[in-house]
């Protein structure tokens, strides 16, 4: 065979396992560019996934706030409301209290008097401050 025949057989089979390497070379990065997509999707609905999740434990969260708040809201009703019948109660026993020494301060000098001897506004008896300086001293 002429030498030439023997070297374009050459570069045809050199062509040829160029052609071959590019094909393999091409094949391997669709390959890769496919694997990254799928990463990228998968990627992508973990993402929107974990969106999802974040917005439904958020949504319970404020819930379960609601629920806290509103039984918050109902036991300090409660205790308040037997707070205030705690201090009516009180306050009726402190004017019960006040009009039995009236009554007493009235049998014992004879009428309602104040501690000077005079007669108060509407007849009762009026407890007039002490000396300024005993106040301060006691």
């Amino acid at each position: 065979m002429p030498e030439e025949v023997r070297a374009a057989k050459r570069i045809n089979a050199e062509g040829e396992r160029i052609m071959e390497k590019a094909q393999e070379e091409a094949e391997r990065i669709v390959a890769k560019a496919q694997e990254q997509a799928a990463f990228l999707i998968d990627e992508r609905g973990l993402t929107q996934a974990a969106e999802l999740e974040s917005r439904r434990i958020i949504d319970d969260a404020g819930e379960d706030a609601d629920r806290i708040r509103s039984g918050a809201d109902e036991y300090a009703i409660s205790v308040l409301q037997g707070l205030e019948g705690d201090v009516t109660n009180t306050l009726m026993s402190i004017k019960k209290g006040i009009a039995l020494l009236d009554d007493r301060h009235a049998e014992l000098v004879g009428g309602p008097v104040t501690e000077s001897g005079e007669d108060g506004p509407g007849g009762e008896w009026v407890d007039e401050p002490e000396d300024a300086s005993a106040t301060a001293r006691s």
